[in-house]
């Protein structure tokens, strides 16, 4: 087994959330009619396409950061961070697709998550490279 099994969880559980944010995509397109190519449509169409695409940008974004700051300072605080990181994704996720307007709050916590990993991560290269 790997060294890094909590962040290879948070990891494989952050593709299985991008997997259900396309199939909520795919369950809208058929349910609204929206032939692809088009990325509008029907206002619940357009909020399932948002969501995919809000969490495929910062999903880019924040498996670098979880990886470098499981590798440079703890894994165990790696996993930490990223489960919660992954909660508020979900949360942003469902209150996204209830009310647009409530998103912030799920928003703020993966956001809080993904700075704390950024910044550790670079302190724990820089006290690598430095130390």
């Amino acid at each position: 087994m790997t060294a890094y099994p909590g962040p290879a969880l948070v990891t494989l559980a952050t593709s299985f959330l991008l997997f259900a944010c396309a199939a909520y995509v795919g369950r809208c397109r058929i349910r609204f009619g929206i032939k692809a190519p088009a990325a509008s449509g029907h206002p619940q169409f357009d909020v399932a396409y948002r969501i995919q695409a809000n969490t495929v940008e910062n999903s880019v974004a924040f498996l670098p950061v979880l990886w470098v700051f499981a590798c440079s300072v703890s894994s165990l605080w790696a996993t930490v961070l990223g489960g919660v990181w992954l909660l508020g994704r979900v949360w942003y996720a469902l209150a996204y697709a209830r009310d647009p307007r409530t998103r912030g709050a799920g928003f703020l916590v993966s956001m809080l998550c993904f700075g704390a990993l950024g910044i550790g991560g670079a302190w724990g290269v820089l006290r690598g490279v430095l130390g």
